[in-house]
């Protein structure tokens, strides 16, 4: 089977977990934890037979981070795209506010069919799903036949994937990722799709 017909495969994870310098709420990318760095190499580990041929991240620190462990460790290079971001925190940014609160009731409203859901000051939460979705097309594009790791963000993964794959917005819940999880998918002609089993091209 050549490479037109085999699928993209995508396993698309979130970064390590993080310490930030600052207990306020911010967009400041984090330093990965000893625990995340740990993380970032077991996720390197879980995919070493899938012969991935490179890695994608967010620009935010956290991201580029677990993505360098896990290229290093996987013998690939790395690639920045901005569109893999997570969410901006707009007008909640230096307060003390309860972040999971507050946009945690932005993100219910948008799985609930407000396509204006938007966090204060920040994203609409369907142009987070535009963008995602957007670097994802152009990495399935330039990797036909070929695995490839992305690094992204557990809000841009929640409301990215349901949209790719057609399922309910509600499904969002279910791809809640610890740090450094990830969910597996793959792309051809037909669309996206979820892959629990390595497909065989």
């Amino acid at each position: 089977m050549s490479d037109l017909q085999c699928p993209t495969r995508v396993f698309l994870a979130r970064h390590g977990l993080a310490d930030y310098e600052t207990s306020l709420v911010t967009d400041d990318g984090g330093s990965l934890s000893a625990e995340g760095r740990e993380q970032a190499r077991g996720l390197a580990e879980a995919l070493r037979g899938e012969r991935i041929a490179r890695v994608w991240t967010s620009p935010l620190s956290r991201a580029v981070q677990t993505a360098e462990i896990a290229a290093a460790a996987l013998g690939v290079d790395v690639v920045v795209r901005e569109g893999l971001r997570e969410y901006g925190v707009g007008s909640l940014a230096g307060s003390d506010a309860d972040e999971a609160a507050v946009i945690g009731a932005v993100f219910r409203a948008w799985a609930d069919g407000d396509d204006e859901a938007a966090i204060d000051g920040g994203e609409v939460i369907a142009d987070i799903v535009s963008r995602a979705a957007g670097v994802l097309e152009e990495i399935a594009d330039q990797h036909r036949g070929e695995a490839v790791l992305v690094v992204s963000h557990g809000g841009a993964i929640m409301t990215s994937v349901p949209e790719l794959v057609d399922r309910p917005r509600q499904w969002a819940y279910d791809l809640a990722l610890p740090g450094g999880g990830f969910v597996a998918l793959e792309r051809d002609a037909d669309g996206w799709r979820l892959t629990p089993q390595r497909p065989r091209c």
